[in-house]
């Protein structure tokens, strides 16, 4: 037997004007009414508290892909304005070269890496966002 969506569960409840309890149950008896009618509110309940995780999950990764955005937009901006200062360093010193040498690596790998990164999270941004926004 399988489980139905608990959104939209509750988007045809709401749309039809009728309890997610009535949608779930089965033609039953008179004695076993009392009985279903506690099952199906309880189970309404938990579908309710599933349905508000899923939108709490998904509000957290919209704003965690805001973020990543706005992090890549901090570290270029950053990069951009100190212009890659080891160029100037006298790298004959081994810790300024390793320095320097580190520095290149991260600047390298952050100009080729970054713009992939921050596609994919603008993407993110747009299949997270709450539906019903133009």
């Amino acid at each position: 037997m399988s489980v139905p969506d608990s959104d939209l569960l509750i988007a045809l409840s709401d749309a039809l004007e009728t309890p997610v309890s009535t949608l779930l149950g089965e033609t039953v008896t008179e004695s076993e009414v009392d009985m279903v009618k506690a099952l199906s509110e309880k189970l309404e309940i938990i579908n309710l508290q599933f349905a508000r995780r899923k939108a709490m999950q998904k509000a957290i990764l919209h704003w965690l892909f805001i973020a990543l955005c706005a992090g890549i937009v901090i570290v270029a901006a950053v990069l951009a304005t100190v212009n890659s200062p080891y160029l100037s360093w006298d790298l004959s010193d081994p810790e300024l070269a390793v320095a320097g040498t580190v520095f290149h690596a991260f600047e390298w790998l952050f100009v080729r890496l970054a713009p992939m990164v921050l596609v994919a999270a603008a993407v993110g941004i747009f299949m997270t966002r709450k539906p019903g926004r133009n």
